[in-house]
């Protein structure tokens, strides 16, 4: 009942980006707003378009469906719908609905006079998804370098990009990634641990406070963080995970067209080696 009373204080008219007071609305609990309509517009279509494919597909197998981006023949053009247009547009759908959601995350979030912590750390997750359907393509000069829309086909995709460069985990980039999902994995399986185990004590026993929080990690690690400091620290490992690896892609290719352990011979070629 305390969020209901909540939400009747917030659910004023105001904070939207476009549309003003004409889409500034609920459907029950949820607030729409234009980004939300746009959303539901671009989910739809784009999920009937998959359909649509699947159908005029070979199988209705999931693992096997194929939604696969146009030859690379047709470099940055308009394909066909039944030769790689359907990609397009799908990809066209996708970006709208992502951006949308994001966006009606912003106005949800002015509503509420919180800040855009939200919305900014999504995007970074759409960011890296444009890389791949949209920049890394625009870099190589061709659609067909997008990956495709399937399960097997998009592991397929994924391991032959990999072979392509040779070994792909020598890609520096790729190697600060994995670096940051593990190290967020680490943080915040902590952090959940932790407010886990003073907020859930053994019956009969006080739920305890930020002082034994802060103490077990000064008596374990020699120092905590603190409350406000390992979010600042999860959202940090978090995003930087999401940017290198949108990196990593995006300079295989484009900046970087060998093999990756290649790349590694600056340092071999190290004065202090021949000294």
């Amino acid at each position: 009942m305390a969020m209901l009373s909540f939400e009747e204080r917030y659910r004023v008219k105001g904070g939207t980006l476009v549309g003003g007071e004409l889409f500034d609305f609920w459907v029950g609990p949820f607030y729409v707003g234009f980004f939300g309509v746009t959303t539901i517009l671009f989910s739809l279509v784009g999920t009937a378009l998959l359909v649509w494919g699947a159908a005029i597909g070979p199988t209705w197998n999931l693992w096997q469906i194929n939604i696969a981006p146009p030859d690379l023949s047709y470099g940055l053009a308009f394909a066909p719908m039944n030769e790689g247009g359907l990609w397009q547009v799908v990809t066209v759908c996708a970006v709208g609905a992502f951006v949308s959601w994001a966006l009606r995350q912003a106005e949800i979030a002015r509503k509420l006079g919180m800040g855009l912590h939200i919305p900014v750390a999504f995007s970074f997750a759409v960011g890296a998804y444009v890389t791949l359907v949209v920049v890394r393509p625009v870099l190589l000069g061709a659609w067909g370098h997008g990956f495709p829309y399937g399960i097997l086909s998009h592991l397929d995709w994924v391991s032959n990009v990999g072979y392509q460069y040779l070994h792909f985990h020598y890609n520096p980039a790729h190697m600060i990634a994995v670096s940051f999902f593990f190290t967020t994995t680490l943080a915040l399986s902590l952090h959940g641990s932790l407010i886990l185990s003073v907020t859930n004590p053994k019956e009969g026993e006080r739920v305890k406070t930020s002082e034994h929080e802060n103490t077990f990690f000064r008596d374990t690690l020699g120092y905590s963080i603190g409350a406000m400091g390992i979010h600042r620290l999860g959202l940090f490992l978090a995003l930087s995970a999401g940017f290198f690896s949108a990196v990593c892609i995006v300079i295989s290719g484009p900046f970087w067209t060998r093999g990756w352990p290649e790349w590694w011979s600056w340092w071999l070629n190290l004065p202090i080696w021949s000294q």
